[in-house]
């Protein structure tokens, strides 16, 4: 199992601070370094920053790799492009992962002009159509969301870069089964990590591949404090947006991303309390406060550095590449720089 770092941007790190992780990261052993992507800095000129300054601890620099970039935020041919460029520009050393993001969520597609339409039929056209560019084939395809007549990346040669898709569900998993290089989890618990890989082998037999051809990536949330309350605290912060949702759910968004994903691993009841404390104004602090421990710490961990190690290596079992994912406790690197430190992979084993 390889082990990398997830660096995001609510860690309100600065490009340099950024550049140091990254060397301090090629330092205590990690081997790839991880980002997401919103609509702030561009996530694939990050990754590139990133992997230059590793190149001053690791000659050939850490593999680099986006987890995930939704795709209404660009073409297939410029995700191609864009992805093709950084892996020729660091020798292979690049992971391109992508996802549908809020395409179920209406207020998401109005944002950006994006009409209704499957999430499932819109990742599987990106999928087709990315890979096939970025082998180097000339691309046509009619799909349900994408269209392409003779397309063909010019880059020679082909930057075969691997792409990864973001999956929750039982479709999403099947599809990257099927189509993709590999598949970006998020918070998971092992029984769910084992779930999500037999609905990959279902759909890596669909594609007449093996399960084995499919890596399996995962951030895993970790936040260092030895006061526990204001590590719990950060991390509850850290999960709300994700396990909630910004707003009380309909029923209707209740079955889909990321708040079904946590009520299938058992959560309904305690998800639903908190609901109600929305539904009464309960204030952010509030909410984060009654955020049931049982829930975070299936998903993470946090607390003091000694027991951050086992508690990952527990959680990334069933893993191709895990991720710490840093939460910070406090404002500043040093919170940062405590979890590098706690999962170095000396210590995960």
């Amino acid at each position: 199992m390889d082990i990398g770092v997830g660096l995001d941007a609510t860690l309100g790190l600065s490009l340099d601070d950024q550049a140091q992780l990254s060397k301090e990261a090629a330092k205590l052993g990690y081997t790839n370094i991880w980002t997401p992507e919103g609509t702030g800095q561009d996530s694939f000129q990050v990754c590139a920053q990133r992997w230059t300054a590793s190149r001053e601890v690791v000659t050939e620099g850490l593999t680099t790799g986006i987890a995930v970039s939704p795709v209404m935020y660009r073409t297939p041919v410029a995700f191609a492009m864009s992805g093709g460029t950084l892996s020729q520009w660091t020798g292979g050393k690049f992971i391109m992962g992508i996802g549908s993001g809020g395409a179920y969520r209406p207020r998401a597609r109005q944002a950006l002009g994006v009409p209704r339409l499957s999430a499932l039929a819109l990742m599987r056209d990106y999928l087709t159509t990315v890979r096939a560019l970025v082998a180097g084939d000339r691309v046509d395809y009619q799909g349900e969301v994408v269209t392409l007549k003779g397309a063909r990346l010019g880059i020679s040669p082909a930057p075969k870069t691997p792409v990864y898709l973001g999956a929750l569900g039982p479709e999403m998993c099947r599809l990257a089964g099927e189509l993709a290089d590999g598949v970006c989890l998020n918070w998971c618990n092992p029984e769910r990590i084992a779930w999500s890989r037999e609905r990959i082998a279902e759909g890596a037999a669909k594609s007449g591949r093996a399960s084995s051809d499919v890596t399996v990536m995962e951030y895993i949330r970790v936040c260092i404090d030895d006061d526990v309350d204001v590590a719990r605290r950060a991390f509850a912060k850290a999960t709300m947006n994700y396990a909630l949702g910004a707003s009380v759910p309909t029923a209707r968004e209740r079955q889909l991303g990321y708040r079904a994903h946590f009520e299938r691993m058992g959560f309904s009841d305690e998800l639903a309390e908190l609901d109600e404390m929305r539904k009464r104004g309960a204030s952010h602090d509030e909410v984060a406060d009654a955020f049931p421990p049982e829930l975070l710490k299936t998903v993470g961990y946090y607390g003091p550095a000694g027991g951050a190690a086992a508690a990952f290596g527990r959680l990334a079992e069933g893993l191709d590449i895990a991720v710490v994912r840093v939460v910070a406790a406090r404002p500043g690197i040093a919170s940062t720089r405590a979890v590098l430190e706690a999962c170095r992979p000396e210590l995960v084993g």
